[in-house]
């Protein structure tokens, strides 16, 4: 559909709303889906104003606030971000019709948005983590991998759960970031802001094997500065995308949802697994280079959750009283 086209609507819209859109479209330029979404905002609400016998650009600020309620009471579209998105829509109409002289007030101007809340983030198990981790570890120690894409998936693993390193800082490292030890990684984080991370005995171990072989992915076995490097790769290290598909093609292997899997729950369950252990709050913080501690304190409400359905699950008081 190109842009100039008018959306089909839902059901006849009233005139007011009609001219809304053809602003948006002709004025304005938006997109025709997001004009699309505007049109099904205003057309719900319609639904709703039906049997009062009012139109969309009539709607009082009380007529706004029960449908809203009326949104919340129904379970299945009253997300909080559903709300927020259809509140927006409501505000831009209601400026529209006032700027253009059809009502006098915005009864839109005195509701407020709704609290969005956060998300909890997407977590695995300690044991399915483990059902990751351990084959490789287990044949690295036996002798058993000599493969270079193996040895480094290896490496890139480790670092990712056993580190908590976003995953462009992972794919991006430099050569040089390594400590004499090995013990430590120096990483750039977001607003090129530097910290310290440690590097567990085993993602040591792997490394060193890693090392060994990694000239495997330098193109023409030059030098390169990245730990990481990739011949195909315009960046010149591997790319993100890469390795998020090398980790949903080893989850499928483990037995694991791909959909479930990615850097960035690797690096979540590192966080919540070591408050799980009585890791400090403050020193998770640090490893995961978060600027504010408030982004940290969401793992505790992971683990707090996950805490309450152990106790639901186990607890005799809880057995008893659904036995009840």
């Amino acid at each position: 559909m190109g842009r100039g086209r008018k959306p089909k609507l839902r059901p006849p819209l009233s005139p007011g709303v009609d001219a809304f859109l053809d602003m948006l479209l002709g004025e304005r330029g938006v997109a025709v889906n997001t004009c699309a979404a505007y049109s099904a905002d205003l057309a719900d609400l319609s639904v709703f104003l039906k049997p009062l016998g009012i139109q969309a650009e009539d709607a009082t600020t009380d007529q706004l606030r029960a449908y809203f309620a009326a949104l919340h009471g129904s379970g299945t579209a009253a997300a909080p971000r559903t709300a927020g998105r259809r509140l927006s829509a409501f505000r831009q109409f209601y400026r529209f019709l006032l700027s253009e002289g059809r009502r006098q007030d915005d009864p839109s101007s005195a509701l407020d948005a709704p609290k969005l809340g956060r998300p909890l983030p997407k977590l695995l198990s300690e044991d399915e983590v483990a059902s990751l981790i351990t084959p490789i570890q287990n044949a690295m120690s036996e002798g058993a991998v000599a493969d270079p894409q193996e040895l480094r998936f290896a490496v890139l693993i480790e670092l990712l759960y056993g580190s908590g390193l976003r995953v462009s800082e992972l794919v991006g490292l430099p050569l040089s970031a390594m400590g004499r030890d090995g013990r430590i990684l120096a990483v750039r984080g977001k607003g090129g802001k530097d910290r310290l991370v440690p590097v567990s005995e085993p993602a040591r171990a792997a490394l060193a094997a890693y090392l060994a072989n990694r000239r495997y992915f330098v193109a023409g076995g030059g030098p390169s500065p990245w730990l990481f490097p990739s011949k195909s790769s315009r960046l010149g290290y591997l790319t993100r995308q890469r390795f998020a598909q090398l980790l949903k093609e080893r989850a499928l292997s483990a037995g694991l949802d791909p959909e479930r899997v990615s850097p960035h729950v690797l690096r979540h369950a590192f966080a919540t697994h070591l408050l799980d252990h009585g890791a400090d709050l403050r020193a998770v913080q640090k490893m995961l280079g978060h600027a504010d501690i408030a982004t940290t304190e969401i793992y505790t409400h992971v683990a707090g959750e996950r805490l309450q359905r152990v106790v639901r699950a186990h607890h005799p008081l809880s057995k008893r009283k659904s036995e009840n």
